[in-house]
């Protein structure tokens, strides 16, 4: 929910409107379940859950209702700009109504409301609650009165369900946009259920932006040392297409993965290593990939996290005879295979479902030698084509196209980043590298080929800006660091862009 609510800020509709839509619909449902003049108390977060809570408080307010809000924490220390903009309001209203702040358990006041509201934690909740969360939450209980929780009950995971320490047992939940999964698991505890929509447009789901990016961006401890974020390995390269890995690996690096290998004949792999002194190569010998290499390869393949199979590959009979070979390895250990280029094109000539985690990134050339079928102009059409292939091959696949789409055939999503300069060769290997580093680092396969479109894409559009559509493949490489940062950024450019149709 919390992706989806940055993306609806991406494209145009505020997290403030968000807010102001939920909470004024809580405040509308008690209404129809509760005469007028009764007294409310309502515990909010400092985050956006106890934000709903102070618009409910201003809209309980105006039916009639007698409001009093007990922060836990101190206004100080709200987090969310759009619940700080709101309590800026409430506190505007202090005169009618009552305000306290607790930081402690020990100064919980006694509340002898007829209806308690629950705004304390939402979706973004995870680990066991703290003090004095849990001890409030144990208070408000034992209160003998109506109790509503807002999104999702205190101490409630959204996404498992799980309890997390203690959770407050509301007589109903209003929840907003689609009912949490977690909800669903501990229908239990979360009273009577209810969907509100806040103006969230479904069509949302669908479509890529920085929420997605959010997904798959870990924080990373000061006690981190080297192999916490994972290994990747990429097979690539040949006499003709030395640069292709290369690319690749330095994408993934600059995702935050913490070993890359390169793996290229011989020959190739001298001149990546002269390339950049970040590269680990593993010269393979003969003057093209052939199977003879795979025992050699098998060792790095056992310990890599993600490999990408494919940039610069070349398409010898004996490489192609080596992707088949190496595919199978791969798919036996249980590795996340990511195919690109030559990759694909070798594939074509034996495709099949694989069992193991699997990314393939056809252009729309490669996605027609891949099926012997031409795509459909109409993006509709488009859609349920790779959702088809997506399916018969166990797969993700990711269509690089003015609109990428990206499916693992029951999930599917549409990307609107990226220009027209990015037809300039390399921008693919660069995508792979990118999807290829977010896997590595444990992250979800689907959401890993979504963020990574976004970033490739977005990578590109604030090179186009500066330079115009002439670019480079490697102008991408410096921006993939500061998407993943701040993928919101993007936002600068696309209003300078077409927007999607």
């Amino acid at each position: 929910m919390r992706a989806l609510e940055i993306n609806s800020e991406y494209f145009g509709i505020s997290l403030l409107q968000l807010m102001e839509n939920a909470g004024k619909n809580v405040a509308q449902e008690i209404a129809l379940r509760f005469p007028a003049k009764r007294k409310i108390t309502i515990f909010c977060g400092l985050g956006g859950n106890g934000g709903d809570g102070f618009v409910a408080a201003r809209h309980l307010l105006g039916l009639g209702f007698q409001v009093s809000v007990i922060l836990v924490g101190k206004s100080k220390w709200i987090n969310h700009k759009a619940s700080l903009k709101n309590w800026v309001v409430l506190k505007n209203l202090s005169d009618y109504i009552s305000i306290t702040e607790i930081s402690d358990s020990s100064n919980i006041p006694n509340v002898n409301a007829e209806i308690v509201i629950d705004a304390i934690l939402g979706t973004g909740s995870r680990g066991k609650l703290r003090q004095p969360v849990k001890k409030i939450v144990e208070f408000i209980n034992t209160l003998d009165a109506e109790k509503v929780s807002i999104d999702v009950p205190t101490g409630l995971d959204s996404d498992t369900g799980e309890t997390l320490g203690a959770i407050l047992k509301p007589n109903l939940t209003i929840t907003f946009h689609k009912i949490k999964s977690g909800l669903i698991h501990s229908k239990y505890f979360c009273g009577e259920i209810l969907v509100s929509d806040i103006g969230l447009p479904l069509e949302f789901e669908k479509m890529v932006g920085p929420g997605d990016v959010s997904l798959v961006s870990a924080s990373r401890a000061f006690n981190s040392h080297k192999g916490d974020f994972g290994t990747l390995l990429v097979i690539g390269g040949s006499n003709l297409f030395s640069g292709a890995p290369v690319l690749s690996s330095l994408s993934g690096l600059r995702t935050g993965v913490d070993v890359v290998y390169t793996a290229s004949p011989e020959k190739t792999a001298l001149v990546n290593a002269s390339m950049s002194p970040n590269l680990i190569t593993i010269k393979l010998k003969g003057k093209h990939i052939s199977s003879n290499n795979l025992n050699s390869l098998n060792p790095f393949i056992k310990k890599s996290d993600a490999i990408v199979l494919g940039p610069g590959l070349g398409l010898h009979e004996e490489t192609i005879e080596f992707v088949e070979l190496c595919i199978d390895e791969i798919e036996k250990l249980g590795k996340p295979l990511i195919l690109d280029a030559d990759g694909i094109n070798a594939f074509s000539t034996f495709k099949r479902s694989l069992t193991n985690p699997f990314v393939i990134t056809p252009h729309i050339g490669e996605f027609k030698k891949l099926t012997g079928k031409i795509l459909s102009k109409d993006i509709k059409k488009r859609i349920k084509e790779v959702k088809e292939i997506s399916g018969k091959l166990n797969a993700v696949m990711v269509l690089k196209c003015e609109k990428d789409i990206i499916s693992d055939s029951i999930r599917t999503k549409i990307n609107y980043t990226g220009n027209p300069g990015m037809t300039v060769g390399g921008t693919g290997d660069v995508l792979s590298g990118i999807i290829g580093g977010l896997i590595a680092q444990k992250n979800d396969l689907f959401e890993s080929a979504v963020a990574g479109t976004y970033v490739n894409g977005a990578s590109g559009d604030f090179v186009a800006e500066k330079i115009g559509y002439h670019l480079l493949a490697t102008d991408l490489l410096d921006w993939i660091p500061r998407i993943l940062e701040n993928p919101m950024s993007h936002i600068k450019v696309r209003n300078r862009i077409e927007c999607p149709s």
